[in-house]
């Protein structure tokens, strides 16, 4: 199945979205842009944005690669994707504040109970819990893939602590330094006010017992995790502290950070760190990342903690090969949005599928991230693939697989031109008192011909993604 093409997809005609682009890019002399590419370079390692790059004897410090044509959307396009969005990011936090009490999804029988009760993911702490304003995906990614015009999937919900916003924002400002006149040329809605955006959204879900205006700082696990570029520039650009575990304790029942005045309170607590490093008194003892009695202050309703733990059960893949039904149950809709269909390894009908036809499929750990643990079956050899049924059969609960679809392609500047390249959609969703997405996210290419997947961590790179005014 041929994949569809953007900006062309009958060959020569150009779809519109792309009119203005096509029409300067051909006046373009292409060693001026092959700089470009590699001013663009410049400006990444300047600025020091980098990845780790795990599974190797050390860690490898990597510059994301960046493409310089970008990834046109028009404002059709854009308001379809935004309303199927916001339905899903409605159903996701109603899901949540469900399963953590009443579980009425789970007595109408519209999912298993033990994809609650026995999934990792679920945190038993969290029963009876409301976060200030009710909010517990605060900060969400919804990866987007698209496989025709008008044929946009969600491939996955990134509800604990999604990671790539900083490299949307400087993607844009490095198109905008490179290439000024485009921006005068073709409308292009704007991206760079999402640090304030992000910070009054936090504001809004202060913690009742707050007065004024709150004090918000960034949790970070420190300068060895792989995102922590990201966290400390969305430190900056918000104007708030960038905490490490070490730098806060419980004073006076608040949550309080050490300052050269001594510690003071924290009201919202943006937290990078994941659910088990949390609190070593509430979950694993032998964190060094979190803050000791963290929980409890949470449990009183002193601190909001963004996105608030246990909501990685709503990211959870099991979970997601249900989220047409949660979409419905609780919007009362059927999903704007499709879901890609997905075979459940731990029901033994689907298992033996999956085993049979892993030369067709995708298969990933459903709580796995980053493109790591997963088999991508056409490109895989006979023995990576038997090697991967040996591990589904030990352990099937672990995984899901979908089918291997055509994902849209973008051009991306080549030695030779212009080039298709497969790509995927990771728009932000701020959640406060009311629901704002940020006009485009973070594109990802995988820069390999014919390659499928996008991860930085497996040799993909990113575009600016621009949405049209009209």
């Amino acid at each position: 199945m041929a994949a569809f093409d953007e900006m062309r997809p009958g060959g020569d005609v150009v779809r519109k979205p792309y009119a203005s682009y096509d029409s300067w890019f051909a006046n373009q002399d292409p060693a001026r842009l092959r700089e470009k590419m590699d001013d663009a370079e410049l400006v990444f390692r300047k600025t020091g944005i980098t990845f780790a790059v795990y599974g190797q004897e050390e860690a490898a410090e990597r510059i994301i690669p960046f493409d310089i044509v970008p990834r046109i959307l028009s404002g059709r396009e854009w308001r379809r994707l935004t309303q199927g969005i916001e339905q899903r990011v409605v159903a996701l936090n109603a899901f949540l504040d469900d399963i953590y009490h009443r579980q009425e999804i789970i007595k109408a029988g519209r999912i298993p109970k033990q994809l609650i009760a026995g999934n990792e993911a679920f945190l038993p702490e969290m029963v009876g819990v409301r976060p200030p304003a009710g909010v517990y995906t605060h900060i969400i990614g919804v990866d987007i893939v698209r496989t025709g015009e008008d044929d946009f999937y969600v491939l996955e919900d990134n509800a604990r602590t999604p990671s790539g916003v900083s490299y949307m924002l400087e993607n844009r400002e490095t198109m905008m330094q490179l290439f000024p006149e485009l921006f005068q040329k073709i409308k292009v809605r704007p991206v760079e006010n999402y640090p304030q955006l992000l910070r009054q959204s936090l504001a809004n879900v202060r913690p009742e017992s707050c007065d004024g205006a709150p004090t918000i700082a960034v949790l970070t696990p420190g300068i060895f995790n792989s995102a922590y570029f990201e966290h400390s520039f969305l430190a900056d650009q918000m104007g708030v502290e960038l905490v490490e575990g070490s730098d806060l304790r419980v004073v006076d029942g608040r949550i309080a950070m050490r300052t050269t005045q001594g510690y003071k309170p924290i009201d919202v607590l943006y937290r990078r760190v994941d659910d088990a490093f949390l609190d070593p008194l509430t979950f694993r003892p032998d964190s060094a990342l979190g803050v000791p009695g963290i929980m409890d202050v949470y449990r009183a309703g002193r601190i909001t903690i963004a996105n608030a733990p246990g909501t990685g059960i709503a990211d959870d893949k099991a979970i997601y090969s249900y989220m047409p039904e949660i979409v419905e149950f609780y919007t009362g809709r059927k999903a704007i949005l499709g879901n890609i269909p997905t075979w459940r390894c731990s029901e033994a009908d689907s298992l033996k599928y999956v085993q049979e036809h892993l030369a067709e499929l995708v298969v990933k750990e459903v709580h796995g991230s980053g493109g790591y643990g997963m088999l991508v079956g056409p490109t895989a050899s006979k023995k990576e693939r038997e090697a991967f049924s040996a591990k589904l059969a030990k352990n099937p609960g672990n995984y899901i697989a979908q089918p291997t679809l055509a994902l849209s392609t973008c051009p991306i500047l080549s030695k030779a031109g212009l080039a298709p390249r497969h790509v995927d959609l990771r728009p932000y969703v701020l959640v406060s008192d009311r629901i704002q997405i940020v006009p485009g996210g973070l594109t990802r290419v995988a820069l390999k011909e014919g390659s499928l997947v996008v991860n930085s961590s497996q040799g993909g790179g990113t575009k600016d993604t621009w949405v049209l005014d009209d």
